[in-house]
């Protein structure tokens, strides 16, 4: 079966899709984006996305296409079209199409375009057992990284250098060596029963996943707190994490040449993905 996209208003052929040349996305990474996993045909923390989606595009000035309740529907239709039980959705506003120029172009609309994709069903439980592995890596993203936008090649970069050294994630340190995030994740760790990640500010990524899963930890009564942390706090942690919306709740096994607890995956990684869980069928 053929994989089917949204772009622009049609239904289209995934080979088919395309935008011009003069998209501002391609120009000038001039847009915004979200990723909505999809769980046995379920979107995943639909609202929190939507959202999020709706402040990156107040945050840069950008009218939504099209209505709010008509990304549920396409998203609907996607899932249906593309039959997908396990998956994620891509969707993805950018300014439009417009002479090169760096000023915000008049009566432009906004582009729009959505893409379905398929996941096995076991990889992520196959990821989940093994655990991942963490590179560590300057932060040298923009100032405003609470904005969802499209602009992403020095995540790109930290990921490749990441993959370039075995591992499957990068973790971004800041000018004063504190782990601000993964470079498409939230980062975790877990010391004496109690969760850490790094407080919200424009030096994250309000993960959406991360919401939920703090909703999970408080209905449990699990003890955690929003504090930076750093290399020697991943060191002496017992357990560590990361969340995203294609990751869900991931135990990280090693950071750098340091093993994180015995180097496997420790007891309260089924914990925390089972809190997830019940927390997203509950959103």
């Amino acid at each position: 079966m053929s994989r089917i996209s949204y772009v622009n208003g049609e239904y289209l052929n995934h080979s088919d899709s395309s935008v011009h040349i003069e998209d501002r996305g391609f120009q000038f990474a001039d847009g915004v984006y979200e990723v909505f996993g999809i769980v046995n045909t379920k979107i995943v923390d639909f609202e929190g996305h939507l959202n999020r989606l709706y402040n990156s595009l107040n945050e840069i000035k950008l009218k939504s296409p099209i209505h709010r309740s008509a990304y549920f529907f396409h998203i609907k239709n996607l899932i249906s079209k593309n039959q997908i039980i396990n998956g994620l959705i891509y969707l993805q506003i950018t300014r439009g199409v417009a002479a090169r120029d760096f000023k915000f172009p008049k009566n432009t609309k906004a582009s729009l375009i959505i893409t379905a994709k398929c996941l096995q069903n076991n990889e992520y439980d196959n990821n989940f057992q093994k655990g991942i592995r963490i590179k560590t890596t300057k932060d040298l993203r923009w100032k405003r990284v609470d904005i969802k936008t499209i602009n992403l090649l020095a995540p790109v970069l930290a990921k490749q250098y990441a993959a370039d050294n075995n591992c499957q994630e990068a973790w971004l340190i800041d000018e004063n060596g504190f782990i601000t995030e993964g470079s498409s994740s939230t980062a975790w760790i877990l010391k004496n029963k109690t969760l850490y990640t790094t407080p919200l500010s424009n030096s994250i990524l309000n993960g959406i996943t991360r919401q939920s899963l703090i909703k999970g930890l408080r209905r449990n009564k699990i003890k955690y707190l929003e504090k930076k942390f750093n290399m020697k706090d991943v060191k002496d942690s017992d357990e560590a994490f990361i969340t995203s919306a294609t990751q869900y709740v991931m135990p990280v096994v090693r950071v750098d040449n340091f093993k994180i607890g015995n180097g496997k995956i420790g007891k309260y990684a089924e914990i925390f993905r089972k809190v997830y869980m019940e927390a997203i069928r509950l959103s």
